[in-house]
């Protein structure tokens, strides 16, 4: 799901491709620098932001973390000992086909999982005899792959939600994969694989309906099924193509020290301790799009096998793909979807020209680093600001609601983990940045029901004291005037002609809804308006406007390249709209060095502070007045030329250091 714009500004890229394709797989996949800080003792500047190379590190490091996690948690059980009997150490096995060999391959279809009906001639799907091990120039297309179709009956089972599989048998030539057959039949001459080819996808039914007139346009039999297997139903789905690979590899494997994911797939055998063929299911390229539900009016399924040998790089790239990752305490419904969203990425890869596609990845990689930077200089602006001066903090609090309404929604809509998780970080964002903006505090003498601290908010005094609260709240009353009779025309619309799950479902679909379209505008429409009365852009954070703005451009070239919807062309036509005119306040709005920067210091107080830097330093009055009284002390001292008097008390002796210093 789209992903609510951010309150500054600039929406986040998503480059999609579009369009469909054919599921069939007939062969094994080819296809400006930071103002200084200078020290002042009148206005304490904030703490240095860490430079490139700080950053640099920091995610160095937590890289390292992630990976270090990941080690621990993809280690499993301990190794196996690489010893032999008797503590010899273990000798590389080998590949019990060799290079070339003659083998048969057998296809059979069945109910069960474990197969032994070798003699049933309904259950032999395919059977291929004198293939090459190895052979990369046979086959119709001469590239060593065949392929057979054919249409299975269904049975009974199948048609009310049972499991089919298919049991694969390579045999090398003149043997037969029947373990009954005593004169045909060899253990080390045989290799079996087999799985499971219909696939359980959940399917959830939303109980919606028009919350005027109570009707709705889902099917009847739709809403009987829901009412009968609950809103979540688990059904059996079928796709028409699975392909066959035999590993065309000889490396002499150890056993115990196959590198994962490779060792699921490496079978030795017991007593040789050499390792089978490796045989491996691919179905990769089977789009989820292209899988359709098992029912009992499906009277026969197709079913295309392709055979195709394979890489041994090739088929580690598959069988990392393919692996599910060890931390999965997300549970089955994460996976269900992340497949979902990866057919995206497989359409670009086999529809997509490649030179589009490799630009696509660089501007993809370009813009996720411009998406990090603006989110670091973002956090670093607030942290380090000092100053509300010209910042509208009405917007900052309208992100906060808008972060609460996105999140309140995708838990509505049963969004996945990953979606729920990152939503939930960025309300916390926002709801830290209320501390920055405002003076958050705990009232512990007026308790919520006499038990719970009251949380009072109180305006900074650099936002009280400037005329930005004034205009803040000026800009949000124009604002108003649009936009509250255009969300009263969209609620009356989502009201009459869409249907909800209820009325709380209804009053966040339409917020979502709105705040989609309109979220860029209304929280940057008030910093326009901040920036035209105060005459001053100086305060505003312009390494993350940049960056976002960067990311917008990058939007804008994909949007009118692949298929979008038109309200994220709209969107992202809106926000260049926006910058530009914040990029024509900062030519019109020349620099003025006696407004604030966002450290809270102007340009006089740091040429004062550069020039008492240069010029000594002045005397304290302490070190006035000790001088004063010490020359004092010497003129008294002084004989007078002429006379003395006798009686004339004498002068006392000088004060001692430590009295000077009281004094």
């Amino acid at each position: 799901m789209a992903a609510a714009q951010e309150a500054d500004g600039a929406g986040s890229a998503v480059v999609a491709a579009g369009g469909g394709g054919s599921g069939q797989v007939t062969s094994n996949g080819s296809i400006g620098r930071d103002p200084p800080a200078e020290t002042q003792p009148q206005n304490p500047p904030p703490q240095p932001a860490p430079n490139a190379w700080q950053v640099i590190k920091g995610v160095l490091f937590r890289i390292f973390i992630i990976w270090a996690i990941s080690s621990w948690f993809r280690r499993g059980s301990a190794p196996q000992d690489q010893a032999g009997p008797g503590g010899a150490p273990r000798v590389a096995s080998r590949n019990l086909f060799p290079k070339d060999t003659l083998m048969n391959l057998h296809v059979y279809i069945s109910e069960h999982e474990h197969f032994t009906d070798f003699n049933a001639t309904s259950a032999l799907f395919w059977e291929q005899h004198d293939l090459v091990y190895g052979d990369w120039t046979s086959g119709e297309n001469s590239d060593g792959c065949y392929e057979h179709f054919a249409e299975l009956d269904i049975p009974q089972s199948v048609q009310q939600n049972g499991s089919i599989y298919i049991h694969v048998y390579f045999t090398k030539s003149g043997f037969h994969p029947d373990p009954r057959q005593k004169a045909l039949y060899r253990r080390l001459a045989t290799v079996h694989m087999s799985r499971m080819i219909n696939k359980y996808k959940r399917r959830r039914f939303q109980k919606t309906k028009n919350l005027l007139t109570g009707e709705t346009e889902a099917d009847p039999e739709m809403i009987k099924r829901a009412e009968d297997y609950g809103p979540v139903e688990v059904i059996s789905h079928w796709h028409p193509n699975i392909t066959i690979n035999i590993v065309d590899d000889h490396t002499p494997w150890v056993k115990g020290s196959v590198p994962p994911p490779l060792d699921q797939y490496v079978k030795f055998d017991a007593v040789s301790g050499d390792y089978y063929p490796i045989i491996y299911f691919n179905d990769y390229w089977n789009l989820q799009k292209d899988y359709y539900p098992i029912n009992e009016s499906l009277a026969t399924l197709p079913l295309r096998v392709s055979f195709c040998p394979l890489s041994l790089w090739r088929w580690q790239l598959y069988a990392a793909q393919s692996t599910k990752s060890p931390w999965n305490f997300l549970g089955d419904e994460l996976y269900e979807q992340s497949d979902e969203e990866q057919d995206s990425v497989k359409v670009a890869l086999l529809e997509t020209n490649p030179y589009l596609l490799a630009l696509t990845i660089i501007v993809s990689i370009v813009h996720s680093v411009f998406e990090f930077l603006a989110f670091k200089n973002d956090i670093q602006f607030w942290n380090s600001r000092q100053s509300l001066e010209g910042l509208s903090v009405r917007s900052v609090f309208f992100g906060v609601f808008q972060s609460f309404v996105v999140l309140l929604y995708i838990l509505d809509n049963e969004t996945n983990f990953v979606v729920q998780v990152s939503v939930f970080i960025g309300v916390l964002i926002d709801l830290w940045k209320i501390t920055k903006v405002m003076d958050v505090r705990l009232d512990r003498e007026h308790r919520v029901a006499g038990i719970l601290p009251r949380l009072t908010f109180k305006d900074k005094s650099t936002y009280i004291e400037s005329s930005t609260k004034v205009y803040d709240d000026m800009a949000f009353r124009y604002l108003s005037w649009i936009l509250f009779p255009l969300l009263g025309c969209y609620a009356v619309y989502s009201l009459l002609y869409l249907e909800h799950k209820g009325w709380y479902s209804w009053v966040l679909s339409m917020l979502y809804g709105f705040l989609v379209s309109t979220a860029g505008f209304i929280t940057m429409t008030p910093q326009l308006f901040i920036n035209y009365k105060l005459k001053s852009v100086a305060h505003l954070p312009w390494r993350m406007l940049t960056y976002k703005a960067l990311n917008t451009f990058i939007d804008d070239l994909f949007a009118f390249v692949i298929k979008m919807p038109v309200m994220y062309r709209i969107g992202c036509l809106r926000d260049d709209v926006v910058f530009f005119i914040y990029l024509y306040q900062r030519w019109i709005y020349r620099v003025d060095p006696t407004r604030v920067n966002e450290f809270g210091m102007s340009g006089e107080d740091l040429t004062a502070a550069a020039a008492g830097a240069l010029t000594p330093a002045p005397p304290t009055a302490t070190t006035v007045a000790a001088t004063r009284e010490e020359a004092s002390m010497s003129l008294s001292t002084k004989p007078t030329q002429g006379a003395s008097s006798a009686n004339e008390p004498q002068e006392s002796p000088p004060k001692p250091a430590e009295d000077k210093k009281k004094d």
